[in-house]
């Protein structure tokens, strides 16, 4: 099931980013928060009772310049979270008071079909305050008071919060399809890709970025095999890209992702890995996906003897958290090599399903721990007693310990590797967790 998406909006110097910590960082469940992932926190996954959404910062609203340019700024960036958020949390400043730019973003809110909760923040006095009332003007509902930094109502916020979501049927789809997510910063030369593996012209294919509008389902077949091909949807807006509004490509490829069973991340060997391909890499593997580096115009690059390796080596090293995938140096243009893309998603597929025997699974676990024994920590060191696999999609395997505290995140590294090195997993996170024995 799509996880619902909630995006934070308000001008800057309103308190968004640290609603965004309190929502995700207090009471609330962190759903994945895993070590290593290097990159901009502009969205996490969280639970609320019972409930996991996707919360997004979408950062200031700028207002700089004259009128024209301030309602150009705000439909710019405020756009692209109206279209892909299911609810939208619209912040001003309860201390500030009502502005001339919280009423642009309301008007343009108001025009839209999405669930809008007013949220007026900086408030500490709740009852018988009268200043928040002001914003009733913005047409928008009842505004909900709270303070960000102190935590107070948000409690309450978030029981709101998840209450507007709609209930979503599973998706029903044949068992044996495989759902590939392509997804990639503007212009990467996705959609050439996706037309190249279903050997025909279904997707707009141009160089300027934001041709592909929306999220495009392509089944098809192959060799006996079923797939859904899902080409993410790149920047609306066409011509130049500025770097605040780029950041949202990322939103367009989250729902994407969550409907896949493996992601081809489509790098530029022109531009090599940036940050936003770490945010959109980051999200694939806090996902738990089938994953496959893919880059892209290798045709462009001028070649030495060296330039496989040294790319290689690059990627490995800005995208050190996901050493598990594949990479695969391709050509949308001349095809070379894109052929190979289904081999390495019917392979990674396999991999994802891979389930190990308890009994060799214990073998290999506590020959790990033979070979390199846990370091210890204040005179205490960990014991493993017993080992199981739980689920695959990733794979998750529960280690039965004397105490869960004691497993430290490298000893977690060297006992994924060691998976690695008996069971494959390849394109694969594994999740590993720790459990205190009863008894």
């Amino acid at each position: 099931m799509t996880k619902p998406i909630v995006a934070i909006l308000g001008r800057p110097n309103v308190g968004k980013s640290t609603l965004f910590n309190r929502l995700t960082g207090g009471r609330i469940a962190i759903v994945e928060d895993t070590p290593g992932v290097t990159r901009d926190r502009l969205y996490r996954d969280a639970e609320w009772r019972g409930k996991v959404f996707t919360l997004i910062d979408t950062g200031g609203l700028d207002f700089v310049g004259k009128e024209e340019s301030l309602s150009g700024q705000v439909r710019q960036q405020a756009q692209i979270a109206l279209e892909e958020a299911d609810v939208l949390l619209f912040v001003v400043d309860g201390r500030t008071g009502l502005t001339f730019e919280d009423e642009i973003i309301a008007n343009l809110l108001r025009k839209s079909q999405k669930t809008v909760i007013l949220v007026v923040n900086k408030v500490e006095l709740f009852k018988n305050n009268l200043d928040f009332y002001e914003f009733y003007r913005l047409g928008l509902g009842e505004p909900f008071p709270i303070s960000a930094e102190h935590g107070l109502n948000t409690g309450d916020l978030l029981d709101l919060l998840v209450s507007q979501f709609k209930d979503t049927p599973e998706e029903e789809e044949e068992p044996d399809v495989i759902k590939i997510a392509v997804v990639g910063r503007p212009n990467v030369g996705k959609s050439s890709l996706v037309n190249v593996i279903l050997g025909e012209e279904r997707v707009i294919v141009s160089d300027l970025p934001g041709t592909t509008r929306d999220a495009i389902d392509s089944p098809f077949q192959r060799e006996g095999q079923n797939y859904l091909l899902i080409d993410t949807a790149g920047m609306r807006r066409k011509g130049k890209i500025e770097q605040k509004t780029e950041r949202f490509s990322v939103i367009r490829a989250l729902r994407a992702i969550d409907r896949s069973d493996v992601v081809l991340i489509v790098l530029d060997a022109l531009e090599g890995v940036t940050e936003q391909d770490k945010r959109i890499a980051g999200y694939v593997h806090e996902a738990g996906k089938g994953a496959i580096i893919i880059i892209n115009k290798w045709d462009l690059v001028e070649k030495d003897d060296k330039i496989t390796l040294r790319f290689t080596e690059d990627v490995r090293t800005q995208l050190a958290f996901m050493s598990y995938a594949p990479l695969l140096f391709v050509s949308a243009f001349t095809k070379q090599r894109v052929m190979k893309i289904l081999e390495l998603v019917d392979f990674v597929a396999e991999q994802q399903c891979t389930c190990v025997k308890t009994s060799v699974l214990n073998e290999v676990i506590s020959e790990a721990v033979l070979l390199t024994p846990p370091p210890s920590y204040k005179g205490k060191r960990l014991k493993v007693f017993y080992s199981t696999q739980v689920g695959v999609k990733p794979p998750h395997f529960i280690l039965f310990v004397n105490e869960p505290t004691l497993l430290h995140f490298s000893y977690v590294r060297y006992l994924e590797n060691k998976l690695r090195e008996n069971f494959g997993f390849e394109g694969v996170m594994i999740r590993i967790t720790a459990r205190k024995r009863e008894g």
